[in-house]
Formats: C-alpha cells, structure tokens, sequence
C-alpha cells in the first residue's frame, strides 16, 4: 500500500495527473478509509481545476480522520472560495457538520475519469 501512495505522490509532483489518480484510486480500492489517498484524490481534483470535487474528496478525508490538517485546509479552501464565487457549497456541507453523502440533486455524472467514478459510485 505504501508503495501505491509513494508511487503517486511521485506521480503528482510531476503532473501525471491521471497516474496519480489511477494510483490513489488502487489505494481506496484496497483500503476506502484511507484518508490519506483521499486527499491524493481531493489534490488531484484541484489540480485539475475541479474545486467542488476537491472539496468533495477533502470531506470524505475529514469524516474518516477529522485530524488531517491537509484535507482540513483543503476543505477550507475550496469552501472560502466557492462562497466568494457565490457558489453554493455541496448539500453536504450543513448536514453532520458536513460529511453526509451529498444530495442526489449533486450530480456528479458529468466529471471525467477515476475521481468522477468515485463520486458515482458513493450513491
């Protein structure tokens, strides 16, 4: 399993965004409360633009280990800017101090590759 997380992190640091992806998801797979690759995946979104998915990945982190400071300033992050944006924040976010599944109204059909599939697949 360390490997996979090494192996990924190596892959974001030089922006093999989908290896790095594809690695955490490997990681979840074998493991789905491992925060830690949940972040990768929260990293991953962000890199990509995606923020909301980002903030996505970040709760799911925090619901599993409240104590991880990086999915907590990522969750953080993404919030302060989507509301500066006036962006609403995913359902989830109220609810449970914001780690319920979001609504069904927060559809996630439209995202692409592994981080998309993971999304989906929490329903």
């Amino acid at each position: 399993m360390i490997e996979l997380m090494l192996e990924a992190e190596r892959a974001m640091g030089i922006g093999l965004l989908d290896n790095a992806e594809r690695l955490y998801g490997q990681v979840i797979a074998a493991d789905p409360k491992n925060s830690i690759a949940l972040t990768g995946l929260a990293r991953v979104a962000l890199e990509r633009g995606d923020q909301r998915g980002a903030y996505t990945f970040a709760r799911r982190a925090l619901a599993l280990d409240p104590d991880n400071p990086m999915a907590s300033h990522l969750s953080q992050r993404m919030a302060e800017q989507m509301r500066n944006r006036g962006e609403a924040l995913p359902a989830d976010h109220d609810a449970n101090d914001g780690l319920a599944p979001p609504s069904d109204s927060d559809s996630h059909a439209d995202r692409p590759g592994l981080v998309g599939r993971l999304l989906r697949r929490r329903r």
